[in-house]
């Protein structure tokens, strides 16, 4: 006689669901329909059952093969609690005989046993992290932030003040409500200021008071929590996966844009104006428009509370077609030998840079100003531009429940200002334009003011199966002064995604590249190139002799550091040795280089094919060419000036 099939109950961390059983079964034959109702990441080998949510019995699932489930003594309407680890992941991928990621769990979705999966569009890199829904437990003892950051969580960011004249009551010793130091993120300071952002670790100090409270002695909850727009995978409700199913749990809210009130980064310093000078010469010749690349630091920023500033040392220009009114990026083959290169030298990738200049026809240098209040500072198809890069490259903190919180990558736009000059102007994207590119929700519009927001269909008219939209509004002060909120859709203004940041310059060059003379990479469309002969010049290399000393000042180039690295001449210590005599300038440890095989090498490559001696100049003309009226090859190119070729 067979058994009456029962109901069980089962809770995980990620819900609760239940399944209808037959208690005749062993409880390995319900592992297929336990993992259809738990996340894609799970790895079925840990899969535990207890009895207890906590101190009870816990049996791994495969243990329990030829166990019947009456034989336990379960009944209609008995609770299990299920335990488990995910699968480790990398670049966004299950490591293992896990399905792909999309595949669906439920036969729904299966035509002759074959999956139906909905066609991906992935906008963006993906993160580091596979999921960006997944919550790191203590994320304050597994992160690994950077230095600078740590730094600034030793510090209180407490503003001293001065004792109060007027309103000060006590001695020298003493403290009042007048003369207490202020919070980092005090509006009275801010305003006195003129600090229109709050710093990244203000506005962590002021969540963190207003989330954890210590008086109530509760369990710490990390203060950060970056926003997801998209539709959350692994739903525990147990319908098939989104664009198939959908429910409350996992879709999105509706989303309210607000500006954002902090900055990731405060200031962006500029460590020489030769950095700026030489990144225009390529606008001053060619008239065409120019992107680069910034590398270098971070360091503390002092004219804000707990502040940030990206330290730029270098401009790589990278493969591109420019024209007068853009540029467009072409694949960019070196580009991890340049990180590699920046990284010996202690730097990284830190923000991008771009040229929109119109020259305004007066003859004294002038540029057209096309940024302003009544235009507009940062175009929607830029801002997307920058919330791509910022998406690639997000910042690392303990304060965050799934590890991560925004970007310190920075945008910097060179166009002209109102009286005609050549300006800066540095912007970050906020967190909600970072998530709303990679979700796919907005897109650029030709109206550089206006971002538009996707619609729910696709060209043909059917139901798009790559994105989901939510509602989008944003808020704004209508002509009575009144905050309203306005449906986004079809367009809103662009200035809800970006905050401004300062730059400048230090008043003394501090600049690591103390000998940046060496030709810009990708600049062949002006007549510049590097070639062997610029090297053996840079370094003091000629057919009869070499200059040693000239050649390790030379060194501190980053744009030489990169050509080298391509010639694949130096081994790795050697390398690593010249970035650090690079940086570090250090005239012992570039004597040392000189002694090493792959630098001798090097120098006998170079003077075999590298600089070629002065043409001699004839007996005739050699009491000219000595006093210097003009050189031979001048005389040559009027010789030949007027020779005809008839």
């Amino acid at each position: 006689m067979s058994s009456k099939p029962i109901l069980l109950r089962f809770e995980s961390k990620n819900g609760q669901f239940r399944l209808t059983v037959n208690p005749a079964d062993q409880f390995p034959s319900l592992l297929s329909k336990i993992l259809d109702c738990l996340p894609k990441d799970v790895d079925s080998r840990t899969l535990t059952l207890s009895n207890k949510p906590h101190g009870g019995e816990d049996r791994l699932l495969a243990s329990l093969g030829g166990v019947a489930i009456e034989r336990i003594g379960l009944k209609h309407g008995d609770k299990l609690y299920i335990k488990y680890k995910e699968q480790p992941h990398m670049n966004g991928s299950s490591i293992g005989p896990a399905a792909t990621p999309s595949q669906p769990h439920n036969s729904s979705n299966r035509l002759n046993g074959l999956p139906i999966l909905p066609t991906e569009d992935l906008p963006v890199a993906p993160l580091p992290q596979a999921s960006p829904t997944t919550k790191i437990k203590n994320p304050w003892e597994v992160v690994q932030q950077s230095p600078l950051d740590d730094r600034l969580d030793k510090k209180d960011g407490k503003i001293p003040r001065s004792l109060d004249p007027k309103m000060c009551r006590h001695g020298p010793k003493g403290m009042c409500d007048y003369c207490m130091p202020l919070e980092p993120y005090s509006p009275k300071y801010l305003e006195e200021k003129k600090i229109k952002h709050l710093s990244f670790h203000s506005h962590l100090r002021k969540i963190n008071s207003a989330t954890n409270k210590p008086e109530l002695k509760s369990s710490y909850m990390p203060p950060l929590t970056e926003p997801y727009y998209r539709v959350k995978p692994g739903c525990p409700s147990g319908h098939p996966q989104w664009p198939d199913g959908i429910c409350t749990k996992c879709q999105p809210s509706a989303i309210t844009l607000q500006p954002q009130p902090f900055r990731m980064v405060d200031h962006v310093e500029f460590a020489s104006p030769s950095l700026i000078d030489s990144f225009l010469n390529f606008w001053r010749i060619g008239g065409a428009q120019r992107i680069g690349f910034l590398y270098g630091h971070y360091q503390e920023y002092t004219e804000v509370p707990l502040g940030i500033k990206a330290v730029v040392e270098a401009i790589y220009e990278p493969p591109q077609i420019d024209e007068i009114d853009g540029c467009t990026l072409s694949e960019w083959e070196n580009q991890k030998d340049v990180d590699e290169v920046a990284r010996l030298c202690g730097l990284q990738k830190i923000g991008v840079i771009f040229t929109d200049l119109i020259d305004a026809g007066a003859g004294d240098g002038s540029v057209v100003c096309k940024r302003h209040i009544d235009s507009y500072y940062l175009s929607s198809l830029e801002v997307v531009f920058s919330a791509r890069l910022q998406a690639q490259y997000p910042k690392a903190t303990k304060w965050s429940d799934t590890g991560r919180f925004g970007s310190n990558f920075v945008t910097c736009v060179v166009s002209g200002d109102e009286n005609g000059g050549i300006s800066i102007s540095s912007f970050q994207m906020s967190n909600s334009a970072v998530e709303m590119v990679r979700a796919d929700i907005i897109e650029p519009s030709a109206d550089p003011t206006v971002m538009l927001v996707q619609g729910s269909e696709e060209e043909d008219g059917s139901e798009s199966r790559t994105r989901y939209i939510p509602e989008v509004f944003y808020r704004r002060i209508n002509e009575y002064g009144a905050s309203v909120q306005e449906n986004a859709k079809p367009s809103f203004p662009v200035e809800y995604l970006y905050v401004t940041l300062t730059h400048g310059f230090p008043k003394e060059s501090a600049s690591i590249f103390n000998a940046s003379d060496f030709p810009i990479e990708n600049r062949e469309a002006i007549g510049e190139g590097q070639e062997l002969r610029n090297v053996a010049k840079k370094l003091g290399v000629s057919r009869g002799k070499i200059e040693g000393e000239k050649g390790v000042r030379a060194v501190a180039d980053f744009h030489l550091l990169c050509f080298l690295h391509g010639m694949g001449v130096l081994s790795k210590e050697e390398e690593s040795l010249l970035c650090h005599v690079a940086r570090s300038h250090d005239l012992a440890e570039g004597f040392q280089l000189l002694n090493t095989p792959g630098w001798a090498t090097l120098l006998a490559i170079l003077q075999e094919s590298g600089e070629r001696p002065q043409k001699r100049p004839s007996p005739a003309n050699f009491q000219a060419a000595t006093n210097g009226y003009f050189e031979y090859s001048d005389q040559l190119a009027k010789r030949f000036k007027g020779a005809s070729l008839r």
